[in-house]
């Protein structure tokens, strides 16, 4: 059975269900890395046993990000889940939406599990046929649905008749709902099965106003969550690059070493800065924070994946489970990132602006 390096996480401060919070201990009978089948049981465990996070921007940021980095060191197929789990709810409680099934009881061992599903393809689309007293009919193609094959609810974006947008919360296990088989070759984040979905005539509930989605200042906070993630799977490959070089004296092992610590340190500096700035300005536009922070991290994934390969060799690439596939699944997801596009808008934030001084 593989383990991936311990990691024990102080819980989000101000909910007492959190506490410190040892992943190893939470996720006990999980093997890992998580396959299909059992990433379906870990996301029902976990989101049972800790249904909700702190709300960004609600003054312990931080710790919510801490959180996700640390369940990212473990597994980045449940964090994948889990994120998009508390950034719905997060979503939600921004909108103030009311009558939805937030999440099950601590005690739950079928709790609802919420995925957040706003890609689009370039030939399908979600659309509302119909609308009353924000009941809606939802017709169409979604790809890219994380978790389709167990994940409860969803908030899901679609458009209406004059092509706007609209997010609406969508029970999947209902009959107008199919998940198919198509769309997901992926061998980086296969157990994921994000997967296109047939929707025809199925009811959903629109939450927020038209725009809303992208508008709101939570849009960002969440995108630079995502970064926390990314950052805590590399920083959970780089523990296996320090410990390598605690055991056997390389200096180029130890050159690859020194450059993954200024990378993930850089990152983290910021990551923490951002979070001190979205708790002391919530309302405020953080979209080039957010681009910023996340470029920054995707640079120390970068990185941390190039010294470790160069610095470890081929053999836990080959021989160690819970390597390999961290290895295989960080580029995957890290590609939630739009590479030269996001570098480009931040360009746009910052050129007239930004001085840098210390």
């Amino acid at each position: 059975m593989e383990h991936s390096p311990s990691v024990s996480v102080r819980a989000p401060a101000g909910d007492s269900k959190h506490g410190h919070f040892d992943f190893a201990a939470l996720l006990k009978g999980c093997t890992l890395p998580l396959d299909a089948q059992s990433l379906a049981d870990a996301a029902r465990q976990l989101v049972a046993a800790c249904p909700t996070l702190p709300q960004p921007g609600g003054g312990h940021t931080l710790a919510r990000w801490q959180f996700l980095a640390g369940l990212a060191g473990h597994d980045l197929s449940l964090i994948k889940i889990y994120e998009a789990h508390a950034d719905a709810l997060a979503i939600q409680a921004e909108f103030a939406a009311p009558g939805m099934p937030r999440c099950g009881a601590a005690s739950s061992a079928d709790p609802a599990i919420w995925g957040v599903w706003a890609a689009r393809s370039p030939c399908n689309e979600l659309r509302y046929t119909s609308s009353r007293s924000g009941q809606v009919l939802l017709s169409g193609v979604k790809p890219w649905c994380s978790g389709a094959a167990f994940v409860t609810h969803a908030l899901v974006t679609c458009v209406d008749s004059d092509d706007r947008d609209w997010l609406a919360a969508l029970p999947v296990g209902q009959p107008g709902v199919t998940v198919t088989a198509r769309g997901w070759e992926a061998v980086g984040m296969a157990a994921t099965q994000s997967v296109e979905i047939d929707v025809l005539n199925a009811q959903a509930t629109l939450v927020g106003p038209s725009g809303g989605y992208l508008r709101r200042p939570g849009f960002w906070h969440g995108g630079a969550g995502i970064a926390a993630c990314w950052y805590g799977a590399a920083a959970a490959l780089a523990v296996r690059l320090r410990d390598a070089a605690r055991q056997r004296d390389d200096p180029h092992l130890s050159a690859h070493l020194g450059a993954a610590d200024v990378a993930l340190s850089a990152a983290r500096a910021l990551l923490r800065e951002a979070a001190r700035t979205i708790d002391s300005a919530p309302e405020a536009d953080s979209m080039a924070l957010a681009l910023r922070v996340r470029a920054a991290v995707e640079s120390a994934v970068d990185a941390t994946l190039h010294a470790c390969a160069r610095g470890l060799g081929a053999a836990p690439l080959c021989r160690n489970r819970w390597f390999a596939r961290m290895a295989a699944d960080l580029p995957v997801f890290v590609r939630q990132s739009h590479a030269e596009h996001d570098l480009a808008a931040l360009a746009k934030r910052t050129a007239a602006h930004e001085d840098w001084s210390l």
